[in-house]
């Protein structure tokens, strides 16, 4: 396959991860009023990484020290991000949740330049300035403030982009899936780490929580991570930016027709 449909596929990856991670914030909201987050956090990842792990067991015989190291910054990197977005949520809707969570869309370029060495243009920062109009334009309300939950979700669009930065960091050289692997694993373990340090013990979930929850582990974290870390390898960093932030408009439209 030459490079040019490898870079249309790992797009097409890219946008299919956003209508998926799109229609999975109205169903973190829901799903957050059974399950306590630390855990949500803990299954989601922890069946994700026995998911790919009983899909690609056969890539486990290469697994070393490079992929436990990089995918453990990925993960832990990946962990914070989705703590902070996923509290950011208890506090505030699903679509403005979407919405400011892709603040990384303005950060990539210049955490690229930082790491990378790669420099921003005129064009990474004209796309600066109009995310930081939006947000302020949904987030604000009529005393100029935003509330806790819009703090935090804009926290997590800096972690969010240097987990983008870092998938194209480790990436190079290694295999995809064993990284997705290991990033998987490290966020489940810090999960039920910090769940059972912080959350009480979930005693009844019932079905509808139970099939959000299967949803959010099959689609929104195996499917739609693999999809980013794959798409990514084969995307420039900002232009992954750009695409992952339709998330936020996808998420906007699902948190309308079905959250109300």
């Amino acid at each position: 396959m030459n490079a040019n449909a490898k870079g249309l596929l790992a797009k097409a990856a890219l946008l299919t991860a956003t209508v998926i991670w799109g229609s999975s914030f109205f169903i973190m909201k829901n799903t957050l009023d059974t399950v306590p987050p630390f855990y949500m956090i803990a299954i989601r990842f922890s069946v994700a990484a026995v998911i790919l792990s009983l899909f690609f067991f056969k890539r486990l015989r290469h697994f070393d020290l490079k992929h436990l190291i990089g995918g453990g910054v990925m993960g832990a990197i990946l962990f914070t991000a989705y703590c902070l977005q996923t509290f950011g949520l208890m506090s505030t809707t699903p679509g403005k949740n979407a919405f400011l969570t892709t603040v990384y869309c303005m950060i990539v370029p210049f955490l690229c330049w930082a790491f990378l060495r790669v420099r921003p243009d005129i064009y990474n920062i004209l796309a600066s300035v109009i995310c930081i109009a939006g947000i302020g334009l949904v987030s604000l309300n009529e005393s100029l403030a935003i509330n806790l939950g819009d703090v935090l979700t804009l926290i997590s669009g800096f972690f969010y982009a240097a987990h983008i930065v870092a998938v194209t960091r480790f990436s190079k050289g290694n295999d995809i899936f064993l990284l997705t692997i290991a990033q998987f694993a490290i966020s489940g373990m810090l999960g039920f780490v910090m769940a059972l340090l912080f959350d009480p013990v979930p005693t009844q979930i019932g079905l509808d929580a139970g099939i959000s929850l299967l949803y959010l582990c099959l689609f929104s974290t195996t499917a739609a991570l693999l999809l980013q870390n794959v798409g990514q390898k084969y995307t420039h960093p900002s232009t992954a930016a750009i695409l992952l932030s339709l998330e936020s408009v996808f998420g906007v439209l699902f948190s309308i027709l079905f959250y109300g």
